[in-house]
């Protein structure tokens, strides 16, 4: 396999993720990172994709290594290599898949970062005062915290998601997962004052997301991040904040309260209990 054929082996692997498995944008343009690296490792030996070996693959995790790249990049890359090198056995472009023998880089489990109780309350209650960014911002923060949300999915969130009446939303997750959460009657309560006080005022016709700007365009993440910290510094919390953090906290805050681990898990969209277990 030449470096032209290489390249369309790498466009069509990344190609299969973002379509048929449903694979974020950020989490492609991670793995075309790390193949991009293998590319050019392979180059200097030199092999094409189709007769990389086990000795490339070791050779490949020592060179990052040696670049300092920590035991959960060096298992990205793995990843991004098993994935590809496993697509090309099974589109039949390569004979044998180099990485099979190797074992993943061990991780040490890092525990989740949480808010405390009264630290969630008062981020919470930051956003006073009848101001429409303000209102919808309130909406944004009670409806991450009450339903566990990933950021993407608040900020994706359509109106056809929301079903009001009956007390949950669709959250899409990782790969398109759907899964539907209930909001509880304050965060609802929140939703229901932006949707007829807000939204209004700013929607077109054809604006379908959720959570929007005064332009009529959705929120973005980066936007809402900034929001995060704005209101974790007026309400007097001194350590950094981060929007995954609420996310974490509802997760172990429902735990503290006696909630079964298997809920949570469905809560929160985890395909393995062993990603729930860490609270």
């Amino acid at each position: 396999m030449d470096a032209a054929a290489s390249d369309r082996a790498v466009d069509g692997f990344l190609a299969h993720l973002r379509v048929e498995k449903g694979h974020s944008p950020h989490t492609i343009e991670g793995y075309a990172r790390d193949l991009a690296r293998w590319r050019d490792f392979l180059d200097e030996e030199p092999v094409g994709l189709d007769k990389a070996e086990l000795m490339h693959v070791a050779g490949f995790l020592v060179e990052l290594a040696r670049e300092g790249l920590g035991a959960r990049s060096q298992a990205r890359a793995l990843s991004a290599l098993r994935g590809l090198h496993g697509w090309l056995v099974s589109e039949r472009m390569a004979a044998a898949d180099p990485t099979e023998l190797v074992d993943r880089p061990k991780l040490a489990r890092r525990l989740p970062k949480v808010l405390g109780v009264h630290d969630v309350k008062r981020l919470l209650e930051a956003p006073r005062g009848d101001k429409k960014n303000r209102v919808r911002d309130r909406a944004m923060l009670h409806t991450l915290y009450a339903a566990g949300l990933r950021v993407t999915e608040l900020v994706h969130m359509d109106l056809n998601d929301l079903n009001l009446e009956a007390g949950f939303l669709s959250a899409f997750g990782k790969g398109r997962k759907r899964r539907i959460v209930p909001i509880g009657e304050v965060a609802q309560r929140h939703i229901e004052r932006y949707l007829s006080e807000v939204r209004p005022k700013w929607a077109k016709p054809a604006s379908r997301a959720v959570f929007l700007t005064s332009r009529a365009g959705p929120l973005t993440r980066q936007a809402f991040w900034k929001n995060v910290k704005k209101y974790a510094a007026e309400a007097g919390i001194e350590k950094a904040v981060y929007p995954h953090e609420l996310r974490h906290s509802f997760a172990t805050h429902l735990l503290l309260g006696g909630a079964d681990l298997r809920v949570v898990q469905t809560l929160l969209g985890h395909t393995d209990i062993a990603t729930t277990q860490i609270y």
